[in-house]
This record gives C-alpha cells, sequence and structure tokens, in this order.
C-alpha cells in the first residue's frame, strides 16, 4: 500500500508565517496521498492554501494540479471562513452512473454505434437547448426564487433554463462503458453550467480579502450564509443537469438498442463543494475543489481520462483525508502543452475499438490519457481512502470540444 506522504515528509513544504488558530501558532495539518513528487507550482498553491486564514486541515488527494487559485484535487477544513476559489466556479461539478438493460455488445456494430452518437449530439447538447424545446420553467428542486439575489434568479430563469440538460467542454463528458460482466453503463461528468460561474463572481465580490492573495467570507455573516445557500443551489442544479442528461441518453439507447436504464443502480457524486461537516469533534467548513467525499461505505465514482478505465467505488472515511478522495486522474499536462506534444495520432491509436467523433479529433488532443495521470496509479495511491467496486472501460465516448 502506498503511504501518505506527509508535509514532514518526502515533499517537505517550507515553514513561514504562522496560521491563527486553535494549533498555538503551528502551520495545520497537511496530509498527502501522491502518484510522484510534487512540482513546484503545486507545491506552492499548497503552501498558499496551508497558510490562509482559519485554515485547520488539509489533505491531498493523488489527482493534484494546478488550478485557478487553488490546486485541484485538495480538501481543505475551515473554521468559519469560506473561500469560494478553493471550491472553483463550477459548484457541484460531479458525475452520475447507472447500469442499461443490454450488453456492451449491442454497441460492437460500428454503424449502431455511430447512430446512438449522432442521436447523442441531438439530444443532449454540448451549450445550451433551443427555447422552442425547453420546459417554461426550473424544476421546483431548483426553483429561482430560493435564490438569495434577484439578479441571481433572472440568470437561472434565462440561462439556467437553457442550459438544464447540457454538457459543457472540457473534460466534461458522456460515455458508455462496459464492466467486466459486459453491462452497459452510463457516466456522466458535467456542473452547474453557468450557473455556477455566476453564483461565484457574484459572491466574490461581497469576499474579503485574506492573506496570500485568497479571499474569504464569514459564515457568522449575512454575506457568508448567503453563498453557502446559493452553492446549495448550484449543487441540486448540477445534480438536475445531469439527471436531465442521463434521462435523455435513457430515451436514445431505450430508441436505439431498445433497452433502457436500470435506475437501481444509479450513482451520483460530486467534487466541487463545500459542506459543514464533524471532524475530531469539530464542526468544520469541509471545502473540496476536485476532490470528492469518501466517507466509510458512501458510493462514488472516479473516472480515468477519455480512452482509459473508470472505477465504481466505496468511500472508507479515512480522517486523515478528511473522508475524501480524488475526482479523477488528475492533469499531467495543461490544455496547452498537450495541444503542442500529443500528435493525433497518437490519440487515434488510444482509442482504437472506442467509438467517438473522429472528426473532432484535433481538438481532443487536449483531452488525450497522455494529457492526464496513469489512473491505475491514482487508485493504487488511494487504497485507504476508498475500495473499488466495479472496473469499468469506455465502449462511447461523447465530449463538447
Amino acid at each position: 500500500m502506498n503511504e501518505p506522504a506527509h508535509a514532514d515528509s518526502g515533499d517537505k513544504i517550507p515553514d513561514g508565517p504562522t496560521v491563527p488558530g486553535d494549533s498555538g501558532g503551528a502551520l495545520p495539518p497537511l496530509h498527502m496521498w501522491l502518484t510522484e513528487p510534487l512540482k513546484a507550482d503545486a507545491k506552492e498553491a499548497i503552501d498558499r492554501l496551508r497558510r490562509a486564514d482559519d485554515v485547520a486541515h488539509l489533505s491531498v488527494m493523488p489527482d493534484v494540479h494546478p488550478g485557478e487559485q487553488a490546486c485541484v484535487g485538495v480538501a481543505m477544513a475551515t473554521r468559519r471562513l469560506v473561500y469560494p476559489m478553493a471550491i472553483g466556479g463550477d459548484i457541484g461539478c460531479g458525475l452520475t452512473a447507472a447500469a442499461v438493460h443490454v450488453s456492451s455488445q449491442a454497441l460492437r456494430d460500428a454503424r449502431t454505434a455511430e447512430r446512438v452518437l449522432d442521436q447523442l449530439r441531438r439530444s443532449v447538447p454540448i451549450l445550451r437547448h433551443n427555447r422552442r424545446v425547453v420546459e417554461a420553467q426550473l424544476p421546483e428542486s431548483i426553483d429561482p426564487r430560493s435564490l438569495t439575489d434577484s439578479a441571481l434568479a433572472t440568470e437561472a430563469r434565462r440561462d439556467g433554463l437553457l442550459e438544464l440538460g447540457t454538457l459543457g467542454r472540457g473534460n466534461h463528458f458522456l460515455e458508455l462503458q462496459e464492466d467486466a460482466c459486459g453491462q452497459l453503463w452510463i457516466m456522466i461528468h458535467s456542473g452547474s453550467r453557468a450557473m455556477g460561474q455566476v453564483i461565484t463572481r457574484h459572491h466574490s465580490r461581497h469576499a474579503a480579502p485574506m492573506k496570500w492573495g485568497m479571499a474569504a467570507l464569514d459564515l457568522s455573516t449575512d454575506a457568508g450564509r448567503a453563498y453557502l445557500q446559493d452553492l446549495e443551489w448550484a449543487r441540486r442544479y448540477a445534480r438536475a443537469n445531469r439527471a436531465a442528461m442521463l434521462d435523455a441518453t435513457g430515451l436514445v439507447l431505450e430508441q436505439i438498442l431498445g433497452s433502457g436504464l436500470d435506475r437501481s443502480t444509479l450513482i451520483e457524486c460530486d467534487h466541487n463543494h463545500a459542506r459543514i461537516e464533524r471532524h475530531a469533534g469539530q464542526d468544520l467548513v469541509v471545502h473540496r475543489k476536485g476532490a470528492s467525499s469518501a466517507e466509510s461505505g458512501e458510493p462514488g465514482l472516479i473516472p480515468g481520462s477519455m480512452g482509459t478505465a473508470s472505477y465504481h467505488v466505496t468511500g472508507r472515511g479515512c480522517e486523515l483525508a478528511l473522508r475524501s478522495s480524488s475526482h479523477g486522474a488528475g492533469r499531467l499536462l495543461s490544455r496547452g502543452k498537450a495541444r503542442s506534444k500529443i500528435r493525433v495520432d497518437d490519440l487515434r491509436r488510444q482509442m482504437h475499438g472506442i467509438h467517438f467523433d473522429v472528426r473532432a479529433t484535433s481538438r481532443l488532443v487536449e483531452e488525450s490519457p497522455q494529457a492526464y495521470k496513469d489512473i491505475g496509479a491514482v487508485m493504487r495511491a488511494q487504497r485507504e481512502l476508498v475500495r473499488i467496486d466495479r472496473v469499468l472501460r469506455p465502449v462511447l465516448v461523447y465530449k463538447g470540444t
């Protein structure tokens, strides 16, 4: 078993200014589960988080890589402050999976697979639905009136309505996968679309500057409580977004393959959020950016990269990891470096036997498996955090470009 690399061992992060709090001036605990030594930019980002005001604990997942202001693949606990950039703008981004009542053999025929892919493009838009085909209003679970500001509610009724049930670009995907028994599964990765970004920008304007270039909201204030309320709305929106795409995919498969979803197999999780949790006898604000909750017995989903394995897992509730796990493989190359280093022929070779839109090959190189860490190494590094229940291989991949 790979042991976690703690801050006071292998990847030592240098001491510096102390952080106020219950630790008597010492830096808060840092625990890491790594596949390789941290790179300089990731070390610097983690160091900033560790020294930020009110931080009580930091846990680094094996898919860690630099992001905007804060690293992706990190769980951070505070006592009263919430840091929007330690969550990110795609609030509630996560995964949904469900089995289909059919064998993966149904997609071995190239013409059938192409029909499915073509219909998915029509039924699950990348950016937004045509206004003529959307419902008149959002579902009750994401009623815009529950948002804390009328400007946010207006955005929800406009962009939120048109984007519900859409995939988005970047690393978001819809895959049809097969398990070891040949069962067909759907896995969808997407989030709160424009609404998460709008909510983050709106509340970040009220955040107070803290040390190391970070800004935070105090949960004892109206502004802090409003952010947490709208964050929960965005998480519900993200779940509803994935559910709408799952329903649309199920209908496509029923029309073409004659078999629909097995809803009893549904698994749902997200990896960009903050919530109050009990750790070591304290109520703490646990921020997760590119990290999934992995409570003891909690089902989870950890995808690899385009063309590689994905995993259904169960959390082990590791306290040192703030009961968290990785959210995926984690980027190895930035998008710019991937475009300059990875050839189209490399991606075609790696995607052999997997149906995807070959017309978009040149635009998909930044999502190539070569641009990501080895998912097998990531899973080995976090064996104390999750138990693997099922390994799945991609059969058909639908991605936005």
